[in-house]
């Protein structure tokens, strides 16, 4: 079942169990490419969209990682290619585009000064 639901004309996240979490989880490495489909964009500029990456947990991209013209962000039914940005406890995988068009405008020089563990993944698999 997918875990991005539309219900009473809104989207719910409902994922997976935590321990179908737990085993894909391990599976999953930073800056791994997935295909999705963005399913949620409850208010572009407001947080990030949901996107469909066919497992039993969702794709969230945060509004940091999308551009700040909004009328550059995806669509509903957009399909794209992303990079995994963040797993935790959360059952949810956080994503980056794959495609620096649909990202924010100062990536290159914001992704230089970020010290987290998916940005120097990021910079170790995407070095020029």
């Amino acid at each position: 079942m997918r875990p991005w639901r539309h219900v009473d004309g809104r989207f719910l996240y409902l994922p997976a169990s935590q321990d179908v979490w737990d085993q894909l989880r391990a599976r999953l490495e930073l800056a791994q490419r997935l295909s999705g489909t963005v399913v949620w964009v409850p208010h572009p500029g407001a947080i990030g969209i949901g996107v469909d990456v066919d497992l039993p947990i969702g794709g969230f991209v945060d509004v940091l990682l999308l551009p700040r013209d909004t009328t550059h962000w995806p669509l509903e039914g957009t399909q794209m290619e992303f990079y995994i940005w963040w797993i935790d406890e959360y059952p949810q995988i956080r994503l980056l585009p794959a495609d620096p068009h649909r990202r924010r405008e100062d990536f290159d020089e914001w992704i230089s000064g970020q010290n987290g563990p998916a940005a120097a993944t990021f910079r170790t698999h995407h070095s020029a």
